[in-house]
């Protein structure tokens, strides 16, 4: 294909068409006509030889062909964004961007609020996208430039990602106060034997509690998985369950839910939380900024030592 018979401003309509699912929609948003929206995406269909979008009830749905394109197209324009931006230092206070980052519920729980208490004081115009991925995803998303940051612990990167440890935690194993076998559980056949939680996105649970297990040649008795952290203290506080966490969200719900905390027996509890990022973000100046930020919003939520 001859790129300069190519309007690049499709790539624009393509990507605002996708976040909306609608044509009107898409027009204010770009400050143009539904006509001219409209011929847009007639363009963008015979550009790719696809339908991309079809109507469906009173939105439009993407075709696969749509959805294959779509991180693609959203990386080069943020490519082309900072290609294009003006030259200068980063200055959090007047700069317009949105960083995609991956956390989990944990660490959001762990970092936002005192992270976004500083944005929206001293760089009111800074937005932060967040999604929780797998491992792999998150490996693979930091590659194609779907993430620019994750904080995350273990991932096996390649050598184009760059890491930075951000704070130690510590794996403990939670059950409610009154549990019949609470003081077993630091003993291995209670603690196989004990119905338990998983959380199934985390690499916690794959690399440290289910290996470390399996490397011994024994399996836990998992009961329930849920795709988030937030939700177990609750969980095992009402019931029998008990489940392996990190003590850094552990510990915050301890005494509000009237759980336990007993050291696990597995062979390895300490861990380190990370944040991992392309390489391609070496000179980026708001990039730095964000890291050290992420840094300051940990340092600020530990408590004081004593005196």
């Amino acid at each position: 294909m001859n790129l300069r018979s190519v309007d690049l401003n499709l790539l624009v309509a393509f990507d605002v068409l996708m976040h909306e699912r609608h044509v009107t929609r898409a027009a204010q948003h770009l400050g143009v006509g539904q006509p001219a929206m409209s011929a847009a995406l007639a363009r963008l269909r015979q550009l790719f030889g696809d339908d991309l979008l079809v109507k469906q009830g009173g939105e439009m749905v993407p075709t696969e062909r749509a959805l294959a394109l779509e991180p693609e197209i959203r990386r080069t324009l943020h490519d082309l964004e900072r290609i294009l931006g003006e030259p200068g230092p980063f200055d959090p206070a007047t700069a317009r961007r949105s960083f995609r980052i991956r956390m989990s519920d944990l660490l959001a729980f762990l970092l936002l609020p005192r992270l976004c208490a500083h944005v929206t004081r001293a760089a009111p115009q800074i937005s932060f996208e967040v999604a929780h991925l797998s491992p792999a995803a998150t490996q693979d998303a930091l590659e194609r430039g779907d993430i620019e940051l994750a904080v995350s612990t273990g991932l096996r990167a390649s050598g184009s990602i760059a890491t930075e440890a951000l704070f130690e935690d510590r794996l403990v194993c939670i059950a409610r106060a009154g549990h019949a076998h609470l003081q077993a559980l630091d003993r291995l056949e209670a603690f196989v034997q004990a119905p338990q939680v998983r959380v199934s996105q985390s690499p916690i649970d794959d690399r440290f509690v289910d290996r470390q297990l399996a490397d011994g040649g024994r399996r836990r008795r998992v009961v329930l998985t849920v795709p988030h952290w937030l939700a177990v203290p609750e969980i095992v506080a009402r019931s029998d369950l008990v489940a392996v966490m990190p003590e850094s969200l552990a510990r915050r719900f301890a005494v509000s839910f009237g759980v336990a905390l007993v050291t696990p027996p597995l062979r390895d509890h300490a861990f380190t939380w990370s944040m991992y990022w392309h390489r391609r973000h070496a000179s980026d100046d708001g990039h730095h900024w964000l890291r050290a930020l992420i840094k300051q919003a940990h340092a600020e939520g530990q408590p004081l030592p004593a005196q």
